[in-house]
């Protein structure tokens, strides 16, 4: 039966939320949203950033009020006022410094994707149980308001038996951006690819039977673009394109038995949706609140309200998960002849 009102999103109350001391190391792009989402949308503290760059990491720190900075990684994680490190570096750096993290004693939140392939990741998840910490990947959407929509329809089976999903994310970048850079784990894969395989894994429940990938390759080796048949228990198939050619809608359909639900592009960011019946003419629409990245403030304070809970899993996404969408990516990756410098080194 068609729900006859989308389901409210539930948020944790910000009286279950502690405030923790955060650090960030790697003071990019993605690190100042994280900042200013932190800054301006929750009550969690920045207290230190740790870059290579000296200069950029000391302004970072003035424009965010960061008392300390440091271009040495190892002198931040000393210190003994840091609940919790963010990590924003590179996708090949993941690995090395979520480790230092976790050895130094704090908890871990690391930006998308966890690690570079899921042997990476079982490390960093053996290191997090052995230190007794928090280790959670930065899958900024899963966190939002619209995906805990998104979760309770698909768990109520208000779409009724799952048939396809179509998604797509293409963006245009310029030649000297770093995700063409194969010294920085470039192509589309990591970056636009991981939320597609994680939405496919979302709604099927799990990893596909089967996958088929064709991919193309930009001047200079990387991967430019990749397109992916998964086909999953119960014969949905999951048909996703990325791409670093040019722009593409970046929408996805959830198409059911009983109803079909479309996201508006970029479907892993904060925006509308609509849940339209097969029969009938009823729909509902989910329109988001916005803010963009503003809501990347959901994923802190999920990370600080686990700490608090003294959970070291997150149940939207544990580990489990993580690895599981990246062991999809590895055989997609497998498929398209795509290996990473450090997968070459580790096999020299």
């Amino acid at each position: 039966m068609f729900p006859s009102a989308l389901p409210q999103p539930r948020l944790p109350q910000r009286r279950d939320i502690p405030s923790l001391r955060w650090g960030i190391i790697g003071p990019g792009w993605i690190a100042n949203h994280f900042a200013q989402a932190l800054r301006h949308h929750t009550d969690q503290q920045l207290v230190a950033v740790a870059g290579r760059n000296a200069e950029k990491t000391q302004h970072f720190a003035e424009q965010w009020a960061i008392p300390h900075a440091y271009t040495d990684t190892d002198q931040m994680l000393a210190r003994p006022d840091l609940d919790i490190i963010y990590v924003a570096t590179p996708h090949n750096h993941h690995l090395p410094d979520g480790l230092k993290v976790l050895r130094a004693g704090k908890h871990l939140l690391v930006e998308k994707p966890l690690a570079l392939n899921a042997q990476e990741a079982a490390q960093l998840q053996r290191e997090a149980q052995a230190q007794q910490r928090l280790c959670l990947e930065g899958m900024w959407c899963d966190f939002t308001p619209k995906y805990d929509v998104l979760t309770q329809l698909l768990a109520n089976g208000d779409l009724g038996e799952l048939h396809t999903l179509l998604a797509d994310h293409g963006e245009f970048f310029t030649a000297d951006h770093r995700i063409f850079n194969a010294d920085l784990a470039g192509g589309p894969m990591l970056d636009l690819g991981s939320y597609l395989i994680a939405l496919s894994v979302k709604v099927a429940g799990g990893a596909p039977e089967r996958l088929v990938a064709t991919g193309q390759s930009v001047p200079g080796g990387v991967n430019g673009q990749a397109s992916m048949l998964l086909t999953h228990a119960g014969g949905m198939h999951a048909v996703l394109n990325t791409t670093l050619f040019s722009r593409t809608p970046s929408g996805a359909v959830i198409a059911g038995r009983d109803a079909t639900l479309v996201l508006d592009g970029h479907f892993y960011a904060p925006g509308d949706f609509v849940l339209t019946a097969s029969q009938g003419n009823h729909s509902l629409r989910w329109q988001d609140a916005g803010n963009h990245y503003a809501q990347l403030c959901h994923e802190m304070e999920h990370a600080a309200w686990c700490i608090g809970q003294g959970r070291l899993e997150s149940p939207i996404r544990p580990l489990a998960t993580t690895l599981t969408t990246l062991g999809v990516m590895d055989e997609a990756r497998r498929q398209l002849g795509i290996v990473f410098n450090e997968e070459r080194d580790n096999h020299a």
